[in-house]
């Protein structure tokens, strides 16, 4: 009998055109045995106990970190971005893997609880338990920061993971499997499956896998969700947004514009929590705008950033520019702007606010500029969005700031600054609406890939209390309703 043979796919370099890699499409039985070695190995790797998964995982970062100049050339290669873009994503991760190593056995373990005083005869603990095998859907963009935000912390929770990485980045998600290999020999605790988008369908129906992990598109998320909800599999889903960019009238203008163009235009603008639409007060707009446009004139598509990843997203970045420069005012860029695989910076002016180019996420190096009457008018239009990813506002006057950051709907917020939530390991990274749901990172990323065990132990009897009993008398119940009386009746003034 003639050998099966195994489909293939190629990774390919969006710049080039070249073949970066060859990948295996795994079946649905290959992802099942992933997950039956998955299993296995999560029994293990839970038995082995926080101190010893800490110290495997800090050995992780540090191959991790002997291997970074490797590790970012083949990001380079699969995604196009510059080498010292992927540099930065791969410092950020190895930030956030260790950060969850360290902190994962003081955020999950036991600890006591106060019992109050209806249960002074109890003792309480709590403490957050593996679920098991963790499936993570990662994305193209950001292929080893957005994905280790979820693989890492999941590890740290004491879970095996089986990954599967997109299909524009196989190589990526290989090499990391790979490199957790060297420091954790013993058993397939995280594993990398390869194909395209059927190989996710087939994990996320894996009724073993007791949580899914994904980043993509809403309309990606939601498919997603309906695989899960065969198994009842929970799911947390991070994806698009549409994020606004505040100036308010105190604002350090060439700061604000800086970092206005670098979170719009790096990553060739392929960035979930990239600058999209940006909200500036009148009373600044003119001075902002001559800092934005003397900045962009020297930002260039090829050199500091690098081609459009995913060929198809070239098609709804056109569609957007042509809308928004019809109806809007052409600062810099146009339609002439895409050239594939490149998309020159662009900017416009005065777009309508029910435009496609404000409305929906363009994933491109383009910006939309509103001038506003006040920072209220600017929260209000940034906040009536389906998307609530993250967003950043620029004020000098602190108290205003934060007040602005706060009411900003949004998962995220950044002051004086652009995405520099996702530095800060101890913060947790996620969003409302249509930018999905459920925490990475921080402590709640680490509570995201575990389950709450509580326990309750009764120390003694409370004479004359017996009240979980059928021999229970009014006596009792009396005894109850003046101590509940006592604790909590309204009081005389």
């Amino acid at each position: 009998m003639a050998a099966m043979t195994t489909l293939t796919f190629d990774s390919l370099n969006p710049a080039t055109g070249q073949v970066v890699g060859s990948h295996p499409q795994q079946s649905a039985e290959a992802v099942h045995e992933a997950v039956g070695r998955a299993e296995e190995a999560a029994a293990w790797w839970a038995g082995i106990g926080p101190a010893e998964r800490r110290r495997r995982l800090l050995d992780y970062k540090a191959v991790i970190t002997r291997d970074l100049r490797e590790l970012a050339r083949l990001v380079h290669e699969e995604t196009g971005k510059p080498v010292g873009d992927a540099t930065l994503e791969i410092v950020l991760a190895i930030t956030h893997l260790d950060w969850a190593a360290k902190h994962a056995q003081k955020v999950l373990g036991r600890r006591r609880v106060a019992t109050g005083m209806i249960g002074m005869n109890l003792s309480a603990t709590l403490e957050y338990l593996p679920l098991g095998v963790v499936g993570v859907i990662g994305p193209w963009n950001y292929p080893v920061f957005t994905p280790m935000g979820s693989i890492a912390y999941a590890l740290a929770a004491g879970n095996a993971v089986v990954f599967k990485p997109s299909e524009l980045t196989p190589g990526v998600g290989v090499r990391l499997a790979e490199l957790f290999a060297e420091s954790v020999p013993e058993q397939p605790v995280f594993q990398t499956v390869t194909g395209l988008g059927e190989t996710g369908a087939f994990l996320a129906k894996d009724p073993r896998v007791k949580k899914i992990a994904f980043t993509g598109s809403t309309a990606t998320a939601k498919r997603v969700m309906a695989a899960c909800a065969e198994n009842l599999t929970p799911i947390v889903a991070e994806c698009g947004g549409k994020d606004a960019f505040i100036v308010d009238s105190d604002a350090d203008l060439p700061a604000a514009a800086e970092a206005c163009l670098w979170g719009a235009m790096s990553n060739a603008g392929q960035t979930c929590v990239g600058v999209e639409r940006v909200y500036v007060v009148d009373a600044v707009y003119e001075p902002f705008m001559r800092e934005l446009t003397e900045r962009v004139a020297r930002v260039k598509a090829g050199e500091h950033y690098g081609p459009i990843t995913m060929p198809g997203q070239l098609d709804i970045i056109r569609r957007h520019i042509d809308d928004a420069t019809k109806t809007g005012k052409i600062v810099t860029g146009g339609p002439e702007s895409v050239r594939a695989p490149y998309v020159d910076p662009v900017v416009v002016e005065d777009v309508p606010e029910d435009s496609p180019a404000v409305r929906e996420e363009t994933f491109g190096p383009t910006i939309t500029v509103r001038r506003t009457r006040d920072a209220q008018e600017a929260l209000n239009l940034a906040n009536a969005s389906a998307y609530g990813l993250a967003g950043t506002i620029f004020s000098r006057n602190a108290r205003r700031a934060m007040e602005l950051a706060r009411a900003m709907r949004t998962g995220m917020t950044a002051i004086n600054s652009v995405i520099s939530f996702a530095g800060v390991p101890a913060l947790p990274f996620g969003g409302v609406g249509d930018s999905g749901f459920g925490r990475i990172h921080g402590a709640d990323g680490l509570r995201e890939f575990a389950r709450p065990k509580a326990v309750s132990r009764q120390r003694f009897a409370l004479p004359g209390m017996n009240l979980t009993s059928f021999s229970r008398g009014q006596e009792e119940l009396d005894r109850l309703i003046r101590l509940v009386t006592f604790l909590h009746g309204r009081r005389k003034r």
